[in-house]
Parts: C-alpha cells; sequence; structure tokens
C-alpha cells in the first residue's frame, strides 16, 4: 500500500490499524492519523475499503449506540448465524451486548414494515390532497367563469349607455 506522502505500508500494518478501528477500540481517525502520521483521508479510504469488505469499522471514538446504521447492520450480519456460545465471545472480543445485537437485529428485521406503513400512510395523504386540489380547481374554475359572465356584462351595459344613453337620467 501507498499513501498520499509516498510511504509504502504492510497489510499486517494496514490490518493492525484497522483493528484500532474496530469495536473495541473504536479509535478515531484524527487520533491514529495524529499518533502514526498518515494522513486522515488515506485512514478514511482504508475504513471505507474495510466497510465495503463487510467490517463494521466505527473509528470515531464512539460507544457502540452511537454507530451508523450501516456498521450496526455489519454486526447483525457479521453474528447472524453464530450460536449463543460464538455469540457471547464476540461480544467479549468486540466490547457488546448480546441484547444490543439483538435490539439492533430486530430494527433491522422490521425496518421494512415501518416503510411500507409509512408509504401506505403518504399515498393516503396524497390522495387525499389531490381530492382536495381537484375540488379547488373546480370551484376556481366556477369562479372564473361568474367573473367573466360579469365582466361581459358589464361591457353590455357600457355598449348599451353608449348607445343609448343613460336610462336613469330621465
Amino acid at each position: 500500500m501507498k499513501s498520499n506522502n509516498g510511504k509504502r505500508y504492510t497489510e499486517e500494518m494496514k490490518e493492525s490499524i484497522l483493528k484500532r478501528m474496530m469495536p473495541p477500540h473504536n479509535e478515531p481517525v484524527s487520533l491514529l492519523s495524529k499518533e502514526l502520521g498518515i494522513t486522515e483521508p488515506t485512514l478514511y479510504k482504508w475504513r471505507k475499503e474495510a466497510r465495503i469488505a463487510g467490517n463494521p469499522t466505527p473509528g470515531d471514538g464512539q460507544g457502540s449506540e452511537q454507530w451508523s446504521s450501516e456498521d450496526k447492520f455489519l454486526v447483525v450480519m457479521e453474528t447472524y448465524a453464530m450460536n449463543q456460545a460464538d455469540l457471547a465471545e464476540y461480544c467479549r472480543k468486540k466490547g457488546l451486548y448480546k441484547e444490543q445485537i439483538e435490539a439492533w437485529r430486530e430494527s433491522c428485521l422490521h425496518a421494512n414494515g415501518r416503510e411500507s406503513n409509512q408509504t401506505k400512510q403518504l399515498n393516503q395523504e396524497l390522495k387525499e390532497e389531490k381530492r382536495k386540489a381537484k375540488t379547488l380547481e373546480k370551484d376556481l374554475r366556477k369562479k372564473e367563469k361568474a367573473l367573466a359572465e360579469a365582466a361581459a356584462l358589464l361591457l353590455l351595459r357600457k355598449k348599451a349607455q353608449a348607445i343609448w344613453g343613460d336610462q336613469e337620467e330621465e
């Protein structure tokens, strides 16, 4: 690996730095950059590549409850097929609680259900708004016709007055 400043990094070094970004350490990228002399963009690139490969790498010094939904999802994916013993071991290594992972799993499983309900509600609201708009447009057309009729009557009245004079004067 080669960084922006021309230094070469071995895969082992890169992996050890990524481990420091992962749970349970979650070391901030800015801190690692200062300590190791590696530019932040390089570290962010490595972190992004690790995420794409399916590894949760919060790396922002955040506790697990402040992790992004992407990192939580990756943990759920990583632990989905584990039995209780393997899950307990994973939690100890990563500094997580089994209950957190179960809650994240539930959120993932129900994520699309909430979206479906929201979509139904939004569709219902949209239908109602369209109905209101149609009613308002109908009322507007009636008023425009009435206004045009009133304007035509005023014009006829003025023409009649011009032709026959004002009837009220007599």
